[in-house]
């Protein structure tokens, strides 16, 4: 059953400190998360070891604050994809923040929502796992205020979700799920054609163990996706959604809305333009946006397609991840050897960006400056290969700050993120459930 959040998120920060958590000082070993948070200790000279990842406190509050505006703007619900984070902090904070819930992939993302009391779940995923289908029924049964929505693309999906459902005695309750349409030939998942997701959807209605309350899809696997490629597919979903309700899909006297979801992070502009042309259906409809990479932004892949840079006036999401590596080999001057690698950094995406340089002086403190004529060329497990040009101005001691592409593989390879304020100052820890 899931737990409250209040409590479980406090327990955090009872966890002691140690050496499976990298680039924590040394001589914070023993102290509770919540001592050393409180200790405000600086980045840069509070016994920090490289490499360490940090988050910008500053960055992340106006990453919070833009979604949620956007999303109330829209008339848009929001669910971010919490598969990015993998942090419970993060999640209490996007719902502190006007989120409808958090959508998440497999069953053990779910437990961890669950163990830090997240009510409202939409798992973008077929669920046909038999234990955790099991495991789900008896938190639907335990817990009346828990709402969990899940995709079926599948009449074998339907079959299997009945059949372990009604071996776990889960009749009292039904499962709530949305047939996915999906986003094309050769996409991901999802069923291909509309005459395909009714026949899933009568397979939902034979069986007592389900509940059909919605249609949903992933618009980022549209096939050469262009905005009027996406917005033809949104539009069929929509028309989906239309003809279901026509027929009397959504007839079930317990049901109280309609679910119809879409979005990632790179054509939510896209869905928020379409899904204002939801026709009235018989009843409210639940207009369910699951962009999820907004939270922390990046200096890659994100930046490059996130819809802020088409409609500019809606404002601009902030990447807040920064890189602090060490230069530990200056072996030429066209080439310099930091400690981080493919370890530290995301690199699936895009390779990590040279930012900033910080050097410690003897007398004048820490002079930081651009890191001009400084490219990262490729990464070993434990190092990023540098070239310098000329302007490069870089020295064995040297940390460098490297900007990240894609969020979901930067959070997954840091248990505990330090939160910085502008100034260096490590104001709070951020957990991470991978």
């Amino acid at each position: 059953m899931g737990t409250d959040s209040t409590g479980a998120l406090a327990r955090l920060a009872a966890e002691r400190v140690d050496a499976r958590f990298k680039g924590l000082p040394p001589d914070s070993d023993g102290l509770t998360v919540g001592e050393l948070a409180a200790q405000r200790r600086s980045l840069f000279t509070g016994g920090f070891t490289t490499p360490v990842l940090a988050l910008s406190a500053e960055r992340l509050t106006h990453n919070l604050e833009l979604m949620e505006t956007y999303a109330a703007r829209h008339g848009l619900s929001f669910a971010p994809h919490g598969k990015t984070s993998m942090a419970p902090q993060l999640f209490q904070r996007q719902i502190d923040h006007g989120a409808w819930g958090i959508t998440l992939a497999v069953p053990h993302q779910v437990r961890v929502a669950r163990a830090f009391g997240i009510q409202r779940v939409f798992l973008a995923n077929e669920l046909v796992d038999p234990a955790a289908l099991r495991w789900i029924a008896a938190e639907l049964a335990a817990d009346p205020d828990f709402r969990f929505v899940c995709y079926v693309d599948s009449v074998r999906g339907v079959e299997l979700m009945d059949a372990a459902l009604t071996e776990a005695g889960a009749g009292a309750r039904p499962l709530d799920v949305v047939v996915e349409l999906g986003a094309g030939e050769g996409a991901r998942t999802g069923v291909r054609t509309e005459a395909q997701c009714a026949a899933v959807a009568d397979a939902v209605a034979a069986v007592p163990s389900l509940r059909l309350v919605g249609v949903a899809g992933y618009e980022g696997e549209v096939p050469q996706a262009d905005p009027e490629r996406v917005r033809a597919w949104l539009r069929r979903l929509v028309a989906l959604a239309a003809d279901f309700d026509k027929a009397g899909r959504f007839a079930d006297a317990s049901l109280e809305e309609i679910v119809v979801s879409a979005g990632g992070s790179a054509w939510f502009d896209a869905v928020a333009d379409v899904f204002v042309e939801i026709p009235e259906l018989s009843l409210p409809v639940l207009k369910l946006l699951r962009s999820g990479a907004y939270v922390s932004h990046d200096d890659g892949r994100y930046r490059e397609v996130t819809p802020f840079n088409r409609v500019p006036e809606e404002g601009a999401l902030e990447p807040a991840f920064r890189l602090w590596t060490q230069v530990v080999s200056r072996p030429s001057p066209e080439q310099a050897f930091v400690n981080a690698g493919k370890r530290d950094a995301a690199y699936d995406l895009d390779l990590p960006v040279a930012q900033v340089v910080r050097r410690e002086g003897a007398t004048e403190g820490a002079v930081e400056r651009p890191g001009t004529g400084i490219s990262v060329t490729g990464l070993s497990d434990q190092h990023a290969w540098l070239s310098t040009t000329p302007e490069a101005d870089l020295e064995v001691g040297d940390w460098l700050g490297l900007g990240l592409s894609h969020p979901c593989t930067s959070f997954d390879k840091w248990q505990l993120i330090p939160v910085a304020e502008a100034d260096g100052t490590v104001v709070e820890y951020i957990r991470t459930f991978f």
